[in-house]
């Protein structure tokens, strides 16, 4: 970092107040890194649930099994039901975390393996980051902007050699998911900081029911849920460590570390998802993962060095 720009950073500042915030950024790391653990089996668990189970149902119901868990969470700490004022925010996180991610991929997941799909999905940390500075006020460095927009380059050629030369159109699907799951990440991290990390994702659990609830019920009707025990275990998964578990940790690291920061953890989610993918679905891992893994987590260790400035 440059000195003087050190120094007109920390000007007014005891070391104390220097020394907290990166305690705080170094918390937020560790707390994004298990959320960002639990999320890694997000797609390999899909990949399973949907060997038998409706997209549909996999995509949207867990969040209805998820939802009880947050009903009773609230109930048990007695938690007053959010203000309208944070309602509008609460829909964000809804549309983007809670229902368009969740769907969309399980929908890309009956044509992808878990691990291309691992790869793809690496491009959240920039989408994330971009949302973060245009909407909550966060400015990255220049450093920053580089290291994140080289890491998930890496990830997108990845996809195109995977395709010979082409994105597949689940590829495209899976981008739309990563859009809607940036909007939600950053958002519910916002929120975070007013309501309370584990109160978001239970709150945004609790009010997305009565709109899920309904084209569940549908598609069950009509198609039954008879699957085998290894998709149950995957829908499992995805309903109590993804959409429940993972969140909490998750959010309370975007809420202490700051949006930006925290979210260039994500880039070593590909990385672990193809490991979850080899060992769980026996899935091959070439040397093209590997050395794609290898620069996104070099990406990782550059752009957490990269200062970050909150307004």
């Amino acid at each position: 970092m440059n000195f003087n720009k050190f120094i007109n950073r920390t000007k007014g500042k005891s070391i104390g107040e220097i020394k907290n915030k990166a305690n705080n950024e170094t918390i937020g790391l560790i707390y994004g890194f298990l959320g960002v653990l639990g999320f890694s089996g997000t797609l390999p668990a899909t990949r399973l649930a949907v060997t038998n189970l409706d997209p549909t149902v996999v995509g949207l119901g867990r969040a209805i099994v998820a939802g009880i868990f947050a009903i009773v969470l609230l109930r048990l700490t007695r938690q007053p039901i959010p203000h309208r004022r944070y309602w509008g925010s609460l829909a964000i996180i809804i549309g983007g975390v809670i229902i368009g991610f969740p769907l969309l991929s399980a929908w890309a997941m009956q044509q992808l393996p878990a691990s291309h799909g691992a790869i793809v999905t690496g491009i959240l940390p920039l989408a994330t980051a971009i949302v973060a500075a245009l909407r909550m006020g966060e400015k990255p460095s220049v450093g920053f902007w580089i290291a994140s927009f080289c890491g998930s380059l890496t990830i997108v050629s990845f996809a195109l050699i995977e395709g010979n030369g082409s994105i597949k159109f689940a590829d495209f699907i899976l981008i739309i998911a990563v859009i809607a799951a940036a909007f939600g990440y950053a958002e519910g991290g916002q929120l975070s900081k007013t309501l309370g990390g584990w109160q978001v994702i239970c709150w945004s659990l609790v009010f997305s029911i009565p709109i899920l609830i309904i084209p569940v019920a549908l598609v069950v009707l009509e198609n039954g849920i008879n699957a085998s025990a290894s998709a149950w275990f995957g829908f499992g998964y995805v309903s109590i460590i993804s959409m429940f578990i993972s969140f909490f940790a998750w959010y309370r690291g975007l809420a202490v570390g700051g949006i930006a920061r925290v979210s260039q953890v994500q880039l070593l989610q590909p990385f672990l998802s193809i490991l979850f993918s080899a060992v769980y679905l026996k899935e091959e891992i070439t040397l093209l993962m590997i050395f794609t893994a290898i620069i996104v987590i070099i990406s990782v260790a550059i752009g957490k060095r990269q200062p970050i400035e909150r307004v």
